[in-house]
């Protein structure tokens, strides 16, 4: 499965990144919103996951951006955040999110997520 990891922390890139390569995933890496936009269509991911705060563009931004382009309307985007507030957790579902994973994340959780999302329709 391709997965894009959208996050200016370069440790919780990495982190994700080796989760899942080790997994047997192709991953690709994005440092904000501006990049992911860019990388998005490049690469044709099949699931996102998505830091809430960014520079520049913030996670709400880039997931409705993504969002509004009809060849990813059915792409599961997943937002990453150290907040778990059900505020944020609703604006995410308001902008597209298909589902929320709390930071720090153990690779257990990346791959349940992935697995939960991966029957979805693209």
């Amino acid at each position: 499965m391709k997965v894009l990891i959208i996050d200016d922390s370069n440790t919780i890139r990495r982190s994700a990144e080796i989760f899942l390569r080790q997994a047997n995933h192709e991953v690709f890496v994005a440092i904000d919103g501006f990049d992911a936009l860019a990388k998005v269509n490049d690469h044709l991911p099949d699931i996102i996951f998505c830091d809430i705060l960014m520079p520049r563009l913030d996670g709400y931004q880039t997931c409705m951006l993504i969002k509004n382009n009809k060849r990813f309307v059915h792409t599961p985007l997943i937002m990453l955040s150290s907040k778990d507030s059900v505020f944020d957790v609703a604006r995410g579902r308001m902008v597209g999110c298909a589902d929320y994973l709390t930071k720090p994340f153990t690779k257990a959780d990346l791959l349940k997520v992935i697995e939960t999302h991966s029957d979805l329709p693209k």
